[in-house]
């Protein structure tokens, strides 16, 4: 097949543009089972919530986070197994992102005992609070290393380079 003359004025515009390495690169499924995490301790939350104040049975509500907290260690384990990760860009974003959300979560704790929730609930909400607490920051800090390249100047970090491309 010939390439048409459309073909070649798209390889003249493109021959000058730095290749991007990150396109290429098969990531783990990271934010898919974090936003499905997510969405387990969300609904668990709604199903604990709406009983409220009456008495909550706890079943549901404990599968649903479990399940949430297993599918957070798989995806704690596919990251730790990715190769050549910005892992000092993953930290420096995910630690302010995590005293954000520890912040956040800790507010919706203090709503949920000046509320009077006592018992189990509030010990699976807690928990809940404390999965979610931690998953944002983990999605913040893999979008942002995902997307670091050392060589880019428009990369952010100690060790990004402040010239164009070599």
């Amino acid at each position: 097949m010939s390439a048409t003359p459309l073909d070649e004025l798209g390889a003249a515009v493109h021959e000058d543009l730095p290749a991007i390495p990150n396109s290429d690169r098969r990531w783990p499924p990271v934010t898919e089972l974090a936003m499905g995490s997510l969405a387990l301790i969300v609904i668990g939350g709604i199903y604990l919530s709406s009983h409220l104040p009456k008495h909550v049975p706890l079943g549901p509500a404990v599968a649903l986070l479990i399940a949430s907290v297993v599918l957070f260690g798989v995806n704690v384990f596919l990251l730790t197994r990715v190769r050549d990760f910005a892992w000092e860009q993953f930290f420096q974003v995910a630690k302010w992102s995590l005293l954000a959300y520890c912040i956040i979560g800790a507010m919706i704790e203090y709503a949920f005992v000046r509320d009077h929730v006592g018992g189990g609930a509030l010990v699976v909400l807690t928990l809940s609070l404390a999965v979610f607490a931690v998953h944002v920051p983990t999605l913040v800090g893999f979008t942002v290393a995902r997307y670091y390249e050392p060589d880019n100047p428009f990369s952010s970090g100690s060790s990004g380079s402040a010239g164009g491309p070599a």
